[in-house]
Protein backbone atom coordinates (compact mmCIF):
# COMPACT_ATOMS: atom_id res chain seq x y z
CA UNK A 1 0.00 0.00 0.00
CA UNK A 2 1.41 3.38 -0.91
CA UNK A 3 0.76 6.74 0.75
CA UNK A 4 -2.08 7.76 -1.57
CA UNK A 5 -3.90 4.45 -1.15
CA UNK A 6 -3.48 4.70 2.63
CA UNK A 7 -4.82 8.23 2.60
CA UNK A 8 -7.85 7.22 0.54
CA UNK A 9 -8.51 4.32 2.90
CA UNK A 10 -8.19 6.60 5.93
CA UNK A 11 -10.57 9.14 4.37
CA UNK A 12 -13.09 6.36 3.60
CA UNK A 13 -13.05 5.19 7.23
CA UNK A 14 -12.86 8.54 9.05
CA UNK A 15 -15.55 11.17 8.47
CA UNK A 16 -14.45 13.63 11.17
CA UNK A 17 -12.27 16.38 9.68
CA UNK A 18 -10.33 16.95 12.91
CA UNK A 19 -9.58 13.25 13.25
CA UNK A 20 -8.29 13.23 9.67
CA UNK A 21 -6.03 16.16 10.50
CA UNK A 22 -4.78 14.33 13.59
CA UNK A 23 -3.89 11.31 11.44
CA UNK A 24 -2.03 13.53 8.95
CA UNK A 25 -0.13 15.14 11.83
CA UNK A 26 0.87 11.75 13.28
CA UNK A 27 1.99 10.63 9.82
CA UNK A 28 4.19 13.74 9.49
CA UNK A 29 5.70 13.22 12.95
CA UNK A 30 6.34 9.56 12.15
CA UNK A 31 8.13 10.58 8.94
CA UNK A 32 10.26 13.02 10.93
CA UNK A 33 11.11 10.38 13.52
CA UNK A 34 12.00 7.84 10.81
CA UNK A 35 14.43 10.32 9.31
CA UNK A 36 15.95 10.98 12.71
CA UNK A 37 16.56 7.26 13.21
CA UNK A 38 17.56 6.46 9.63
CA UNK A 39 14.48 4.26 9.11
CA UNK A 40 12.08 3.79 6.20
CA UNK A 41 10.19 7.10 6.25
CA UNK A 42 7.49 5.86 3.86
CA UNK A 43 6.67 2.87 6.06
CA UNK A 44 6.64 4.96 9.23
CA UNK A 45 4.40 7.56 7.58
CA UNK A 46 2.05 4.74 6.56
CA UNK A 47 1.75 3.73 10.22
CA UNK A 48 0.77 7.29 11.06
CA UNK A 49 -1.84 7.39 8.31
CA UNK A 50 -3.38 4.10 9.40
CA UNK A 51 -3.01 4.18 13.20
CA UNK A 52 -6.55 5.44 13.96
CA UNK A 53 -8.32 3.86 10.98
CA UNK A 54 -10.92 2.20 13.22
CA UNK A 55 -11.34 5.05 15.70
CA UNK A 56 -14.87 6.03 14.69
CA UNK A 57 -16.16 2.45 14.92
CA UNK A 58 -14.36 1.64 18.18
CA UNK A 59 -14.75 4.92 20.05
CA UNK A 60 -17.33 3.36 22.36
CA UNK A 61 -15.40 0.09 22.59
CA UNK A 62 -11.74 1.05 23.18
CA UNK A 63 -10.77 -2.57 23.86
CA UNK A 64 -11.19 -3.16 20.11
CA UNK A 65 -9.27 -0.02 19.01
CA UNK A 66 -6.32 -1.04 16.87
CA UNK A 67 -7.59 -4.60 16.53
CA UNK A 68 -10.30 -3.73 14.02
CA UNK A 69 -7.75 -1.76 11.99
CA UNK A 70 -5.44 -4.78 12.08
CA UNK A 71 -8.24 -6.93 10.61
CA UNK A 72 -8.91 -4.38 7.87
CA UNK A 73 -5.20 -4.14 7.03
CA UNK A 74 -4.44 -7.86 6.98
CA UNK A 75 -2.98 -8.76 3.58
CA UNK A 76 -2.82 -5.10 2.52
CA UNK A 77 0.30 -3.99 4.42
CA UNK A 78 3.20 -5.82 5.97
CA UNK A 79 3.02 -7.30 9.45
CA UNK A 80 5.31 -4.61 10.92
CA UNK A 81 2.82 -1.87 10.02
CA UNK A 82 -0.06 -3.83 11.52
CA UNK A 83 1.92 -4.48 14.69
CA UNK A 84 2.73 -0.77 15.07
CA UNK A 85 -0.93 0.17 14.56
CA UNK A 86 -1.84 -2.26 17.34
CA UNK A 87 1.05 -1.06 19.55
CA UNK A 88 -0.14 2.56 19.52
CA UNK A 89 -3.33 1.30 21.20
CA UNK A 90 -1.50 -0.97 23.67
CA UNK A 91 -2.55 -4.11 21.76
CA UNK A 92 1.01 -5.16 20.81
CA UNK A 93 4.41 -4.75 22.47
CA UNK A 94 6.35 -1.55 22.01
CA UNK A 95 9.59 -3.49 21.68
CA UNK A 96 10.44 -2.05 18.25
CA UNK A 97 11.45 1.49 17.43
CA UNK A 98 8.50 2.10 15.10
CA UNK A 99 6.02 0.77 17.67
CA UNK A 100 7.39 3.04 20.37
CA UNK A 101 7.49 6.01 18.00
CA UNK A 102 3.80 5.84 17.09
CA UNK A 103 2.91 5.43 20.76
CA UNK A 104 4.59 8.79 21.49
CA UNK A 105 3.66 10.53 18.24
CA UNK A 106 -0.06 9.98 18.74
CA UNK A 107 -0.57 12.23 21.80
CA UNK A 108 2.10 14.82 20.99
CA UNK A 109 0.20 16.00 17.93
CA UNK A 110 -2.85 17.00 19.96
CA UNK A 111 -0.61 18.77 22.40
CA UNK A 112 1.13 20.76 19.64
CA UNK A 113 -2.23 21.67 18.09
CA UNK A 114 -3.39 22.96 21.49
CA UNK A 115 -0.23 25.08 21.71
CA UNK A 116 -1.04 26.62 18.33
CA UNK A 117 -4.67 27.27 19.24
CA UNK A 118 -3.84 29.23 22.39
CA UNK A 119 -1.36 31.44 20.55
CA UNK A 120 -2.84 34.76 19.38
CA UNK A 121 -2.10 33.87 15.74
CA UNK A 122 -3.76 30.42 16.05
CA UNK A 123 -0.97 29.06 13.85
CA UNK A 124 1.93 26.62 14.19
CA UNK A 125 4.50 29.10 12.82
CA UNK A 126 5.21 30.90 16.13
CA UNK A 127 5.27 27.72 18.23
CA UNK A 128 8.73 26.65 19.34
CA UNK A 129 10.18 24.10 21.71
CA UNK A 130 10.53 26.43 24.74
CA UNK A 131 6.88 27.48 24.39
CA UNK A 132 5.74 23.84 24.23
CA UNK A 133 7.95 22.74 27.11
CA UNK A 134 6.57 25.51 29.30
CA UNK A 135 3.02 24.37 28.53
CA UNK A 136 3.67 20.66 29.03
CA UNK A 137 4.24 21.32 32.72
CA UNK A 138 0.70 22.70 33.02
CA UNK A 139 -1.46 19.67 33.84
CA UNK A 140 -4.73 21.35 32.92
CA UNK A 141 -3.46 22.50 29.53
CA UNK A 142 -4.36 19.98 26.78
CA UNK A 143 -5.24 17.54 29.52
CA UNK A 144 -6.24 14.88 27.00
CA UNK A 145 -2.68 14.66 25.67
CA UNK A 146 -1.08 12.02 27.87
CA UNK A 147 2.12 13.44 29.34
CA UNK A 148 3.16 9.90 30.23
CA UNK A 149 2.92 8.74 26.62
CA UNK A 150 4.69 11.85 25.35
CA UNK A 151 7.46 11.36 27.92
CA UNK A 152 7.88 7.80 26.66
CA UNK A 153 10.01 9.43 23.95
CA UNK A 154 12.84 8.72 26.40
CA UNK A 155 12.44 5.05 25.47
CA UNK A 156 13.44 6.09 21.95
CA UNK A 157 16.55 7.73 23.38
CA UNK A 158 15.16 11.21 22.73
CA UNK A 159 15.03 14.06 25.18
CA UNK A 160 11.71 15.84 25.49
CA UNK A 161 13.32 18.85 23.78
CA UNK A 162 14.45 16.84 20.76
CA UNK A 163 11.18 14.95 20.47
CA UNK A 164 9.12 18.13 20.70
CA UNK A 165 11.37 19.78 18.12
CA UNK A 166 10.85 16.91 15.67
CA UNK A 167 7.08 16.96 16.24
CA UNK A 168 6.73 20.73 15.89
CA UNK A 169 8.94 20.83 12.80
CA UNK A 170 7.08 17.98 11.13
CA UNK A 171 3.71 19.55 11.81
CA UNK A 172 4.84 22.95 10.58
CA UNK A 173 5.78 21.21 7.33
CA UNK A 174 2.11 20.36 6.72
CA UNK A 175 0.55 23.37 8.47
CA UNK A 176 -1.62 24.26 5.48
CA UNK A 177 -3.16 20.75 5.47
CA UNK A 178 -3.77 21.10 9.19
CA UNK A 179 -5.32 24.54 8.80
CA UNK A 180 -2.77 25.92 11.22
Amino acid sequence: MDREEARRLMESKLANANLRKHVLAVAAVMRGLARRFGQDADKWELVGLLHDLDYEVTVKDPDRHGLVSAEWLEGRVDAEVIEAVKAHADKAPRDKLMNQAVYCADPVTGFVVACALIHPEKKLAPIDVPFALKRIKEKRFAAGASRERIAACAELGLSMEEFMGIAIGAMKGISSELGL
